[in-house]
């Protein structure tokens, strides 16, 4: 009888899991996008943003949602216009947020319960990045201005006047990094801004500023801070001539009232690397931030460091931490801080003594965490969670341990209904030895009496890595849905597997790493259930790189995607805008080291390309500019081989806008699915 019973219960979850839909591509789009959350000191709730892709507007919509700590459903707090960024006020009674509601991007506030909402700022200029002081007195936030004119918005709306009128768009620069990611650089710069919660004058933190402040983010993060006294604001800024050269972020405090006599801001960093991710002590007595120690590598490890303000005296607390510190969070009592870090593909939080010395796991178990935050009770931890076969969603644990609990689950009924698979993991002997470390995701209704096609996804950076994550771009759960044996190699380059494993890939872009892929790959073809007559392989940026140099070097795949990829490096130098990264990586610009830049270049074997190739590219795309994908693109055609361009022009380095994205899958699909399945 005990048989039958299994045996039954068996049968009826093999029926549920065929009765399951495939998750495709459209399926993606009908997930919420859960992130930014806010916790409010008092641990009644969290507000968060979530995103909902909108397939008539093109774009995803942002609208602040709010969940009980304690249990209960969620609930959409806004809807007019786009709404984001919401921060809970220290007293819990209040929640800033950013909205275009009234017409433009401006800073609102609204009661805890997402009621009563009342703008604060109504700037020419726009405003973005609302944080509270620490006396719940006054808000900071960002605003695109005009150097001259600051905090002036008369004088900020005269020449943003004056520029929509002027019947010439000539762009003219003196200095580099001109044009960053997606857009160009115009007149105006990125200033801190601060502005009494009842509203009122603006002040400018950063007056005279001809760079932004703060700068972009090298590693995420916010990169401004107040005192809990609501005394001052620490802030990062590059203050470097060249900007595309530096990554030299240094940290600064000023008095929340602004410069002015004997209160000018004070840089307190000294490191000749990137300091970011400044957050105040609750009681005020220390300030802790991430830091680089090496100039011009963006990619260098994050260490969390901590100021004792009364001493001056500076402790890295994670040196002999052999891994990424990627964001991090004060625990109420001061004394100690969480934190996250990256390791074999998964990000776990650990918690360290202010003092130093031991860490210990906090999230023992979960695939990937983040955002932690802790109510001001010192009594509950609140972060995200995400995996491979689940996108984020919010959950609460005792800051002591215990097993968490889900706060959201506004995801649930979407992924119920579709068949997502967990990752498996493998481990193969990569370049001198090396072990090299990959996931595999199987389709649904996998049969090991089968063989299927497979396909490989190269990630970029190339200091990045394949994790146990969800994304909505690159998704592996989408291509196992149409059918493939779908493996992510984490090669020479990867992050979360040591310093020395990432700086490997410094100087060698097509050496280790190529010989790392092509290990995972010989191990592949052994499985039983891959058919090794039917590979395709596909990247972006990075990614895109070793895909163009897979093409001129080996027959191994029927298809190739290569997606935003650099082709020529020679004109890649002079193309792109963050040159730290080409001089870093190929050890100066073209004219310094041209034996190195023509080794590694894939436009020197384009001799040998045969292999059918899809190449995509973004117009807007000034990382990697699409220039890289046309010379692709005329080599393959004047070789005869199977090839096709695919260019959005209205798109930079990734595809996020919701058709846009549901096209590049299609044709990607359709590519790989034509080449693999001939025979």
């Amino acid at each position: 009888m005990l048989s039958r019973t299994v045996l039954a219960l068996s049968l009826a979850a093999f029926t549920a899991a065929a009765q399951k839909a495939p998750f495709t591509a459209e399926a993606m789009m009908k997930l919420k996008r859960i992130g930014d959350p806010s916790v409010a000191p008092d641990g009644s709730a969290v507000a968060y943003t979530v995103g909902e892709p909108d397939l008539v507007k093109n774009a995803v919509d942002r609208q602040i949602w709010i969940s009980p700590l304690a249990g209960g459903p969620a609930r959409r707090v806004t809807s007019d216009g786009r709404n984001w960024g919401a921060r809970f006020s220290p007293d819990s009674k209040h929640i800033a947020f950013i909205s275009t509601r009234s017409g433009s991007a401006q800073v609102w506030v609204m009661d805890a319960l997402g009621e009563k909402p009342r703008q604060v700022t109504s700037l020419s200029t726009e405003a973005d990045g609302v944080i509270w002081s620490g006396d719940g007195r006054t808000l900071v936030f960002t605003s695109q201005v005009y150097p001259q004119c600051d905090a002036d918005d008369a004088c900020n709306k005269k020449l943003l006047d004056e520029e929509a009128k002027q019947p010439v768009k000539a762009r003219v620069y003196d200095r580099l990094l001109y044009r960053h990611w997606n857009q160009w650089k115009g007149r105006r710069v990125r200033h801190l801004m601060a502005v009494p919660v009842e509203g009122g004058k603006v002040r400018d933190l950063t007056p005279g500023a001809r760079y932004d402040v703060p700068p972009f983010s090298l590693g995420g993060g916010g990169d401004y801070a107040v005192s809990p006294d609501g005394k001052e604001v620490c802030y990062a800024a590059n203050l470097d001539e060249d900007q595309a050269t530096s990554t030299n972020w240094e940290l600064f405090v000023v008095p929340i009232e602004g410069p002015g006599e004997g209160r000018e801001a004070v840089k307190i960093s000294t490191s000749p690397g990137a300091d970011s991710s400044p957050q105040y002590s609750p009681d005020g007595k220390w300030l802790a931030w991430r830091m680089q120690v090496r100039p011009g590598y963006e990619s260098d490890r994050w260490r969390l460091v901590v100021l004792e303000r009364g001493s001056g005296r500076l402790t890295v607390l994670t040196e002999n931490l052999d891994r990424h510190v990627t964001g991090f969070a004060w625990h109420p009592d001061s004394k100690r801080l969480a934190f996250t870090v990256e390791d074999r593909g998964r990000q776990q939080a650990h918690m360290i003594p202010v003092t130093g010395g031991g860490t210990r796991v906090i999230t023992q178990g979960a695939a990937h965490v983040g955002d932690l935050q802790f109510t001001a009770d010192g009594r509950m931890l609140v972060y995200s969670e995400m995996s491979g076969s689940r996108p984020p969603e919010l959950y609460r644990a005792g800051s002591g341990g215990g097993a968490p609990a889900p706060i959201t689950r506004l995801n649930d009924a979407v992924l119920a209904a579709h068949d997502l698979r967990p990752l498996e993991d493998f481990t193969v002997t990569g370049a001198e030895g090396a072990a090299v470390h990959s996931f595999l995701l199987k389709p649904p209704g996998f049969d090991s009496n089968k063989k299927y096609p497979v396909l490989f996804l190269i990630h970029g950076g190339p200091q990045g890595a394949w994790g146990e994550s969800f994304s909505f771009r690159w998704n592996p759960q989408v291509f196992a849905s149409a059918g493939f044996l779908v493996v992510m190699p984490n090669p020479r380059g990867s992050t979360g597997y040591g310093t020395k494993f990432t700086d490997e890939i410094n100087g060698d872009w097509g050496g280790r790493a190529y010989e790392d892929i092509l290990a995972v790959v010989q191990h592949v073809e052994k499985l039983p259930y891959a058919d090794s007559q039917r590979m395709a392989a596909a990247g972006g940026s990075y990614g895109g790189y070793m895909i163009n140099w897979i093409l001129g070097h080996t027959d191994k795949f029927r298809a190739l995607v290569s997606h935003a990829g650099v082709y020529d490096l020679y004109s890649m130098g002079g193309e792109t805008e963050e040159l730290w990264f080409t001089t870093w990586e190929f050890k100066g610009h073209p004219w310094q080291n041209p034996e190195m830049y023509d080794r590694w270049s894939p436009s020197r074997f384009a001799a040998n390309f045969k292999t059918p190739t899809l190449v995509i590219h973004g117009e807007l795309d000034y990382r990697v500019p699409y220039g890289q994908g046309l010379q692709l693109f005329t080599a393959l055609q004047a070789k005869k081989a199977p090839s096709k361009l695919v260019l959005f022009p209205d798109e930079g380095h990734w595809v996020l806008k919701p058709q846009n994205s549901l096209f590049w899958h299609r044709m990607f699909l359709d590519w790989v699915t034509e080449w693999t399945s001939k025979p």
